[in-house]
């Protein structure tokens, strides 16, 4: 848990990886064989000497936003890098990573008394709002932060008293978490050789996984992500039955096709060791979203690839829900299908 919360409060917006490449970089190097950075910001490592060469992706970056300009008055427009709902946004607490040091500031807006009618209605859109940084001009709030600098939401991680957990950037640094243990877990004699793989700039493209798939070129490859968990007011089962602590979800196909589809050998594989070894699970079928499987698999000639995901509540959000029950079983399900791969 004290790994998992240190990969939840760090920061890493795609392109800025670099703080969580290194946490994880400290961790494959206590189980894996060969550990490297490669120069895109992924980090790679590797365990086991076998002919059959497995990958396991899991995206090192988070949502977050960017400074874009500086009002002669010291205030911070911004972009957002990666899918944020603008909802989401309105007084948040964030922090500016400015080379000079922690950057702390408020999103604000017009106030709603000064709004008119029409205007309350609306959703106020991401390039009508700024970052109030306690600056008293631009000179000042150049002295602290520089246009380009990246943007994350005030760090939080912490329990509801029961399995469920909150925190910042789940979304994937869940992912993170359980490919560290599964590299811990399988057997260093294993009879493949297992690449895992913390990809950077998954959100705005699924970069570091078309780089690193071509590079490695493995014959089998699974995803680690996290996905939409449904039970909460205003999802409707047909959206998305998935519950948080019911299991990990094995997904069948992402973005109504245009994601991975699931090679069904290694869904069949998946759906059996979970049976076999009595790990709960469900199953996902997503209209929108995709994870690295969906560049892993059209890599070179193909790959045949998996995906396994925790569901969360409110990811691309400044805190998602979770349960560490599904974490752990993720951790027991990937594990028991490595060390018993056979397709």
């Amino acid at each position: 848990m004290k790994l998992l919360e240190e990969l939840c409060r760090t920061v890493g917006i795609s392109g800025f990886e670099g703080d969580v490449a290194r946490i994880m970089q400290r961790e494959f190097r206590k189980s894996c064989d060969f550990v490297e950075l490669d120069k895109f910001g992924n980090i790679i490592a590797r365990k086991g000497k076998g002919k059959m060469k497995i990958m396991l992706a899991a995206h090192l970056d988070e949502v977050g936003l960017m400074v874009k300009y500086i009002s002669k008055d010291g205030f911070v427009s911004f972009v957002k890098i990666g899918g944020i709902d603008d909802r989401s946004l309105l007084g948040q607490r964030v922090v500016v990573k400015s080379r000079k040091g922690d950057v702390p500031g408020i999103i604000g807006s017009k106030p709603p008394h000064l709004q008119k009618e029409e205007e309350r209605k609306q959703v106020i859109k991401h390039e009508d709002l700024f970052i109030d940084i306690g600056a008293s001009d631009e000179k000042d709030a150049k002295k602290r932060i520089e246009i380009g600098d990246p943007i994350t939401f005030e760090s939080n991680f912490n329990g509801f008293g029961n399995d469920l957990y909150y925190g910042k950037a789940i979304d994937n640094r869940l992912g993170c978490y359980i490919l560290a243990r599964v590299m811990e877990k399988i057997p260093a004699d294993i009879n493949a050789t297992v690449y895992a793989v913390g990809t950077a700039q998954e959100e705005v493209g699924l970069k570091g996984a078309r780089v690193s798939a071509f590079k490695i070129n493995p014959d089998y490859a699974f995803a680690i992500d996290t996905t939409i968990a449904g039970g909460t007011p205003g999802i409707k089962e047909t959206e998305s039955n998935l519950k948080v602590g019911n299991g990990p979800a094995i997904t069948i196909t992402e973005a109504s096709g245009r994601g991975v589809v699931t090679h069904p050998e290694l869904r069949k594989l998946l759906i059996e060791t979970a049976k076999k070894n009595k790990i709960p699970y469900q199953i996902d079928v997503l209209e929108g979203g995709m994870t690295d499987g969906a560049i892993v698999y059209i890599t070179r000639e193909g790959i045949p690839t998996g995906v396994v995901s925790i569901p969360c509540r409110y990811i691309h959000s400044p805190s998602g829900v979770f349960s560490m029950k599904d974490v752990e079983d993720a951790i027991k399900l990937l594990t028991m299908t490595l060390t018993g791969f056979r397709v």
